[in-house]
């Protein structure tokens, strides 16, 4: 690798010049695609496919020009790459203000690298509802070249899809439209299959009686997993003893609980997130009863305090969710819109078991 002379001091021997000998400071000349061609013993215009087109370039050949550039650190000048591609490398993703924000937050960590993989960047964005989106959506494809959409918090009657399908925006949503498939591509994660399964799992430990927790009525997400609950104790034969709802916190969850336990004579409760099931298993304590023999609880997102709290929960793939997201957005982007016909894609959740179910 060679190196700059710039950050190398000149020497004089005039007045005022250093009597000791200077230590130079080299620094190294950035890689080019001149260097990696010869290094690789190849053209430039081959190493250009290597990156752009390697299905045009023989495997042997593919193969010594990737190891030239991983020895000399090459990176492609990003600004000519968008100048020739006419596309800004960027996917806009909008920030949420939740009150429990594990989901958002592992997930976004997931598209990021995702994105990073393939040689993208997430913008992040900010806006007060949808309306303010759609205005953002705008100027994000306008002012900054924006590829690309990567959707979250959908719901019924969700106007932000139907703005972008109009205009003809790459996107995919993490979420489902909940009131039909919808015209867009989308990834989900089944919530109903994931307390389904929470549910026959307590049933199959004796369970006869099992509670449900969760969000208020107009959450499409609560419902759905409250659905899977609902399915798996009829599907058993079982009662099902009417469910409690309330907000996304952990006191309110102690509360639902606290009724649920006491008029309900529960021996069992699926959470709709991990936060009640922190707050039902404060209630189960306030009353005295032992979890996991008296009290079986589950939540959903397998939270880093559900694993604290030994509270067993439904994991969602998130970092898969993130890798399909990402794939079906660029590979709009790349095809274009009007070529690629909407993907719907539906991964189920895995239970993962702790101390809270025995």
């Amino acid at each position: 690798m060679g190196y700059l002379a710039a950050d190398l001091p000149s020497s004089t021997n005039g007045p005022g010049a250093h009597s000791a000998p200077t230590v130079a400071r080299l620094r190294p000349a950035r890689a080019t695609l001149a260097s990696v061609a010869r290094k690789a013993g190849v053209s430039p215009q081959t190493v250009s496919n290597v990156i752009n087109s390697p299905q045009l370039v023989r495997t042997d050949t593919a193969t010594r020009v990737r190891a030239a550039i991983a020895e000399l650190s090459y990176r492609p000048q990003l600004a000519a790459k968008q100048l020739r591609t006419r596309r800004s490398q960027l996917l806009g993703l909008r920030i949420h203000q939740v009150p429990d924000p594990v989901v958002f937050d592992r997930f976004l960590h997931a598209v990021t690298e995702a994105a990073a993989k393939r040689d993208y960047r997430i913008m992040l964005y900010t806006a007060a509802d949808d309306d303010h989106e759609i205005a953002t959506f705008d100027e994000l494809v306008d002012r900054w070249n924006l590829d690309g959409i990567v959707l979250d918090f959908t719901h019924s009657a969700d106007r932000r899809t139907t703005h972008l399908v109009e205009h003809g925006v790459p996107f995919v949503s993490f979420g489902r439209p909940w009131d039909g498939l919808g015209k867009h591509s989308w990834v989900d994660v089944d919530g109903a299959a994931g307390t389904r399964a929470a549910t026959a799992h307590l049933i199959a430990r004796g369970h006869r009686r099992v509670g449900f927790i969760g969000w208020p009525e107009d959450s499409d997400v609560g419902n759905d997993r409250l659905r899977g609950w609902a399915t798996a104790m009829a599907g058993a034969g079982l009662p099902v003893p009417p469910s409690r709802r309330c907000e996304n916190d952990s006191i309110l969850g102690a509360r639902a609980a606290t009724e649920l336990i006491a008029h309900e004579k529960v021996s069992a409760i699926v959470c709709v997130s991990d936060l009640i099931g922190i707050g039902t298993l404060s209630a189960a304590n306030a009353r005295g009863l032992s979890v996991g023999s008296e009290l079986a609880v589950i939540g959903f997102d397998n939270s880093d305090l559900a694993q604290i709290a030994d509270l067993s929960s439904i994991r969602q793939p998130l970092p898969l969710v993130a890798e399909h997201c990402v794939r079906i957005v660029i590979e709009q982007i790349t095809r274009g819109v009007e070529n690629v016909a909407p993907e719907h894609v539906l991964l189920p959740p895995t239970l993962e078991l702790r101390g809270s179910t025995g």
